[in-house]
């Protein structure tokens, strides 16, 4: 699997009319090697070449075991490792590198090649990220199946007086419990007027009767991602709540009805903004549609009204648009899309119409 990847970055290069790039992003590597380092500080670097087994430079600090296919450069914590890089970098080649790369890391490169011949070269792996393998769709699939139940156990213990600070460290015991590998963003949950920040932080507010409640959760199974949101409210409910909730509702449904090769990401996007602003709530729609997902919660690509690229089998992306009226409450409903060869599969089951707890 991990050889396969290796050659289609290699025959994308080629399209490129690059003979070399190096890869410092964790997620990145892990999808060409099957190998997760979290090197924080430390200079951690695949360079892959035309032809030839890859590369990787790593500190002597992470006990990984050499294999076939992967030629290692151990570092020490004293070592000149831009000197060490760039012994193997081919100097009169054009240098592909990745996005996420620090620029003191980027910058001392240079400096020891003595030139600037360096591209962002993260859209020939962005790419290949972006289609899904079965394995990784069966992946994907089990990760939101344990998000599912999360939710569920979740909003069966709501309780009155909880604090959002509360139900987060809940959830993480729930996932614990599901066999989750921990949270694959930090969870928004918002009570009432705290609903109306799309990116709330979590605090002591406390649960109260007549709350709507914004529950926005990710777990993360065998390095793949999560991500699902269901809005619910806590006793009572006003008409009004009801009325942009269902309006939310039907732009999901209307954005998700869209999903098939093809069609271009801005396409999913105006399907619910426009509903949305047909129903004079536009201004209070603040973000994108949504976003790709898989190793990142956020991978390459999103849902916007700028975004042409089209949709091709394999895809996975979010579909979550909001209304969020400052001073009163938000409205957000997500679920996770995955494009098939003749339309789509939703990997979030959990239900999403209006309820009263």
């Amino acid at each position: 699997m991990f050889q396969d990847r290796l050659r289609n970055l290699q025959e994308k290069m080629k399209t490129r009319g690059l003979t070399q790039m190096l890869i410092t992003d964790a997620p990145s590597i892990f999808y060409l090697t099957g190998r997760w380092i979290d090197a924080g500080e430390r200079l951690l670097a695949l360079l892959v070449k035309e032809q030839g087994a890859p590369i990787l430079f790593i500190n002597e600090l992470f006990p990984e075991k050499e294999e076939e296919g992967l030629t290692f450069v151990w570092l020490k914590d004293v070592s000149d490792t831009m000197a060490v890089v760039s012994a193997h970098v081919d100097q009169d080649k054009t240098l592909g590198v990745d996005k996420n790369w620090p620029s003191g890391f980027l910058m001392a490169l240079v400096e020891k090649l003595g030139r600037y011949d360096v591209v962002n070269a993260s859209l020939l792996l962005d790419e290949l990220r972006g289609i899904k393998s079965e394995e990784e769709k069966e992946l994907m699939r089990k990760a939101s199946k344990l998000n599912d139940e999360a939710m569920h156990i979740l909003i069966e213990s709501l309780e009155e007086n909880m604090s959002e600070l509360e139900v987060e460290e809940r959830l993480k015991i729930i996932y614990s419990d599901l066999g989750a590998d921990g949270f694959s963003f930090t969870p928004i949950i918002a009570f009432g007027k705290n609903g109306a920040n799309p990116h709330h932080e979590n605090g002591n507010r406390l649960l109260k009767k007549g709350d709507m409640v914004i529950l926005d959760i990710g777990c993360r199974k065998n390095h793949y991602c999560a991500d699902m949101t269901r809005t619910v409210c806590f006793g009572e409910v006003q008409e009004k709540e009801k009325k942009v909730f269902n309006i939310v509702l039907e732009a999901n449904k209307r954005a998700i009805a869209m999903v098939k090769p093809g069609v271009r990401f801005k396409d999913i996007d105006l399907a619910a903004r426009n509903y949305i602003e047909e129903q004079g709530y536009g201004p209070f729609f603040t973000h994108r549609t949504g976003h790709s997902i898989g190793i990142e919660v956020h991978d390459f690509g999103d849902v916007s009204s700028v975004n042409e690229d089209v949709l091709k089998p394999g895809m996975i992306f979010s579909v979550e648009p909001g209304i969020y009226l400052t001073g009163e409450f938000g409205v957000r409903i997500e679920d996770l899309i995955l494009v098939t060869e003749d339309g789509y599969e939703n990997l979030n089951h959990y239900p999403k119409e209006f309820v009263v707890l």
